[in-house]
């Protein structure tokens, strides 16, 4: 039997693995109000933590959703969580150093809060949602990805809660079961949760704040209004002195601005079935969440009983169904750990990321003064969850826009208009420079 067509398990579902924790549903949702102070239009992280802060102070507030809460990204993740690693990456040559520098400190310091802040909220709510602070490993394939990671060192641990050190082969070789890897850094200021499990925990402490949830309500225009705007959705319109979106990777044609200059990249994972006791533990031994230094980036953990092992990348840079991506993974996972050879598949799954130009997370307000908070670049469930609160606090009257650190225009390019046709041949050249650094 060859291997494309015995890697999955009988019970293969294309249904996410996280949805067997806690799965998008209607409850709490109601019926389209006719106006209300702000509305929210995406019911992701961002749009649900904004709810929950503006709903926590008094402000009238409702969340529309086209589909249902939480179906998009929020619940699709890795569920690995960090505060900075991922800031800084790409700043625009186009500013001074000094101010490059200086960017780049404040951005790390924000991040930080925002990750702060998720262990705050998780904590202050109670959320059940299998946290666990235990790092992350950045692996790398080449010595080039290993000294890229020492140039970050010092500055990712003077600006963020990071605590990283790097480490060479033998002492990444105790922590990863794997001979692909020269080296890497070790995260110590990292963990990972159930993203699914996390997102119905800040969803039901939103509805018990007051936030109001209008589901298969898919927005189909905004337009200014008097003092306000006029929202229409499949389900009749609204009106709202305050509009916010928070659609990030899932953003479409009722937002033509916001559209141009996000780039959806979609995410594909799967998860194993159980797995033999002897692996359960050999793999990762501190259970920590691991996620590459390649340009096109791999990233795995286990489940949180630790009975399964989760492998996430970009299988391809184009449409696949869900048995095609989970062969392509499934490769790529045996490549780095021939250990699970004969481990069947029992779940294959994908989310859509949302990628700026400059790849830094954004606040600001369109052209017509809608509010936005966009731009995870994988790294959603901080990210995300911060950029809403920040977003509800600034509406609260707390801070200015222009003074947070991700209060930075939102650049386009003059050949972009919202449609991917570029993301196969950037991504195969991008895979690329990858291999060619591997092979040297």
């Amino acid at each position: 039997m060859t291997a494309q067509s015995s890697i999955f398990a009988t019970d293969f579902s294309e249904t996410p693995y996280w949805w067997d924790g806690w799965r998008p549903n209607d409850a709490g949702a109601g019926s389209l109000p006719r106006e209300t102070d702000v509305a929210i239009i995406g019911a992701g992280y961002a749009g649900i933590s904004c709810a929950l802060e503006l709903a926590a102070h008094g402000t009238e507030v409702v969340v529309l959703e086209a589909e249902l809460p939480g179906i998009g990204a929020s619940t699709l993740s890795g569920g690995q969580v960090t505060g900075g690693v991922n800031v800084g990456k790409s700043m625009s040559k186009r500013v001074s150093a000094v101010a490059a520098n200086t960017a780049i400190e404040d951005r790390l310091r924000e991040a930080a809060a925002g990750y702060r802040f998720l262990e705050t909220l998780i904590a202050r709510h109670g959320i059940d949602c299998d946290y666990r602070r235990n790092g992350r490993i950045a692996a790398a394939w080449t010595a080039v990805q290993v000294r890229t990671w020492e140039g970050r060192i010092a500055r990712l641990n003077a600006h963020t809660d990071s605590d990283v050190r790097m480490l060479d082969r033998g002492e990444l070789r105790s922590e990863l079961a794997s001979e692909v890897y020269v080296g890497g850094a070790l995260i110590n200021g990292a963990g990972h949760l159930h993203p699914a499990k996390f997102f119905g925990g800040l969803l039901t402490a939103s509805l018990g704040a007051g936030a109001k949830l209008v589901c298969h309500a898919p927005v189909t225009s905004i337009a200014p209004a008097g003092a306000g705007y006029r929202i229409a959705t499949g389900r009749g319109e609204i009106r709202a002195k305050r509009v916010v979106i928070a659609t990030n990777g899932y953003t479409g044609a009722a937002t033509p601005w916001l559209k141009r200059r996000l780039v959806p990249v979609t995410s594909h994972q799967i998860a194993t079935e159980i797995l033999p006791v002897e692996l359960q533990k050999s793999l990762i031994p501190a259970d920590r969440g691991v996620a590459e230094a390649n340009r096109v980036t791999a990233y795995y953990r286990y489940s949180p009983d630790g009975q399964r092992f989760l492998f996430g990348g970009r299988a391809r840079f184009y449409p696949l169904d869900r048995k095609a991506s989970a062969r392509i993974l499934f490769a790529q996972m045996t490549e780095r750990f021939p250990q699970l050879r004969d481990v069947k598949v029992s779940h294959s799954w994908g989310g859509k990321v949302a990628v700026t130009l400059d790849a830094l997370p954004h606040l600001g307000r369109d052209p017509q003064g809608c509010y936005y908070a966009a731009g995870c670049n994988g790294s959603g469930v901080t990210t995300m969850t911060w950029l809403g609160h920040r977003l509800a606090r600034h509406l609260l009257g707390e801070h200015d826009l222009a003074s947070d650190a991700f209060g930075t225009p939102l650049p386009s390019h003059p050949l972009y208009h919202g449609q991917t046709w570029f993301m196969p041949i950037l991504g195969s050249y991008f895979q690329l420079r990858d291999h060619m650094e591997k092979r040297r």
